[in-house]
């Protein structure tokens, strides 16, 4: 029930991820990012422990593949079948694992900086379109997982509608620099991200500046704050 992307910008080092379903709050439970490491999806009848434990891997030094391999051994025989999980290591190399209890048309796509996975697809076409238009549009990494996103939504998406959607990138600042999601609508909820996304985006770095060093933070005029 879910269509998504982790993405790699080698320029700048961020990864990004862009995630739909059409399930509910779909970003909050499958969605995994770390600085300098990489990311992590678990979805498809979810199981919100396995990203972390992946992400883990990762931190301890696994490559993508290795990560994934530890993490579905380790896992419970009687459910990890009903799982896809998605991994891109700090290399941009990425790695799949599809239970054959996944639902519907299921399946992956990954390339050198970017992997896509899905299920209850419209086609396999959609992780094509997902991947292919991250690596190809110009502009920051927020702004090509949206691009892939709507090129996912033209593809076909899913098989039924989506309510859901978010768009998560981590870089060295040591939090989400952009952790966006429409946890529900009944229609285009990527539309909705894209609106929030045109918000945010001109002011994430006075955002990250505020984090880091608050005395050098613009102001936005509002009261009390000067």
């Amino acid at each position: 029930m879910t269509f998504s992307l982790i993405l790699r910008d080698p320029e700048t080092g961020e990864f990004g991820s862009a995630i739909s379903s059409s399930s509910p709050a779909v970003a909050a439970r499958c969605v995994n990012l770390a600085d300098d490491l990489g990311g992590a999806h678990s979805q498809n009848v979810t199981d919100p422990r396995l990203g972390p434990a992946l992400i883990e891997r990762l931190r301890a030094g696994d490559s993508a593949q290795q990560a994934i391999d530890a993490v579905v051994a380790a896992a419970d025989p009687a459910t990890i079948d009903f799982r896809q999980l998605l991994v891109l290591d700090a290399s941009g190399a990425p790695a799949v694992f599809s239970g054959t209890r996944a639902l519907g048309i299921f399946g992956s796509a990954g390339r050198e900086n970017a992997v896509a996975g899905g299920n209850m697809l419209a086609s396999l076409d959609v992780l094509d379109a997902l991947v292919d238009t991250a690596l190809t549009v110009p502009g920051r990494i927020e702004e090509r997982l949206l691009a892939a996103l709507r090129a996912a939504v033209a593809a076909g998406g899913e098989a039924g509608p989506v309510h859901s959607a978010g768009i998560s990138v981590v870089g060295s600042a040591g939090w989400r620099v952009t952790d966006l999601r429409v946890d529900w609508a009944e229609d285009d909820p990527i539309e909705q991200l894209g609106r929030a996304l045109d918000e945010w985006l001109p002011q994430r770095d006075d955002y990250v500046s505020r984090g880091l060093n608050p005395a050098a933070a613009p102001s936005y005029g509002v009261p009390g704050d000067e």
